[in-house]
């Protein structure tokens, strides 16, 4: 189990990144994505600490930590902009808050995210198929989420992505310890959103593909 996107005290996460990854690896997750929420105002603060921390996690543990960010509540027109800065400072992997129903995301944010440099579309809600057809064109991953209320649209996401051939993959976006998943309850949330095991593995392998 791959999972690209959660949360430390770095954000709104309430375990500091050396429990969560702990915590993760108990639960048999081999790699984990730190990825906190970043706007203008804290992206500096934030990923050379989390750069730094992983470097020190990898050294020591078994499980591979990755430092990231996801952009949350961006206005469209910084995204781009921002996930240059992200890389610049170190992101291994750029995720978007994508327009999930469950909040009042911006519209637009969607389409501004695919059309700039990341990796991850996190929960895009209802997403069109237009931006499905550019996420598959620019190898963007969509997230299936296991996250409460931004799961809602698994289904719809799921079938849009196999629709068009666009790439999935499976996050929790954990803020806490009770977030986290195993490897077996991840593919339950899968089989739930319509997809089969196979596709689960697939998306396992598209994780990987970023690491």
């Amino acid at each position: 189990m791959i999972d690209l996107h959660t949360h430390s005290i770095f954000s709104d996460g309430v375990l500091v990144p050396s429990e969560l990854a702990r915590r993760a690896e108990v639960l048999g997750i081999k790699a984990i994505g730190i990825t906190d929420h970043a706007d203008a105002s804290n992206l500096d603060f934030i990923i050379p600490r989390i750069v730094a921390v992983c470097k020190e996690l990898n050294a020591v543990n078994h499980i591979k930590t990755v430092p990231g960010i996801e952009l949350t509540h961006v206005p469209p027109s910084q995204i781009r902009p921002l996930a240059e800065q992200a890389r610049s400072l170190g992101a291994k992997v750029v995720v978007v808050h994508g327009e999930t129903i469950a909040e009042p995301v911006i519209p637009g944010t969607n389409r501004a995210a695919l059309a700039a440099d990341i990796d991850i579309l996190a929960h895009p809600g209802l997403i069109s198929e237009e931006e499905v057809i550019t996420a598959a064109e620019k190898g963007i991953f969509l997230e299936i989420s296991a996250r409460k209320g931004h799961s809602l649209t698994n289904g719809h996401v799921a079938q849009s992505a196999q629709k068009h051939g666009a790439k999935l993959v499976l996050n929790t976006d954990a803020h806490e310890p009770s977030d986290l998943i195993t490897e077996q309850q991840a593919i339950q949330i899968a089989l739930g959103a319509g997809l089969l095991r196979s596709e689960f593995e697939h998306m396992q392998k598209n994780a990987k593909s970023l690491l």
